[in-house]
């Protein structure tokens, strides 16, 4: 598993990642499948953000919720 990799702790966070980005699919989530990079992209795709704003508000989600990837 490299590091941009989920642990396994990926499965109870899907939902937590759902309620902060309501926007994001089952078929976004499959995607995802626990890479940062990739929720970066899909929360861009979704909301129109640039990706130094996306970034950003992936960092405060994952702080706020002690997620490590």
């Amino acid at each position: 598993m490299n590091n941009d990799q989920a642990g396994g702790n990926w499965k109870q966070f899907k939902g937590k990642i759902k309620e902060q980005w309501g926007k994001l699919t089952d078929d976004d989530m499959t995607t995802i499948e626990g890479k940062r990079e990739q929720l970066v992209g899909k929360i861009q795709e979704r909301y129109g953000y640039e990706k130094d704003a996306a970034e950003k508000e992936v960092k405060t989600w994952e702080d706020s919720n002690k997620y490590k990837w």
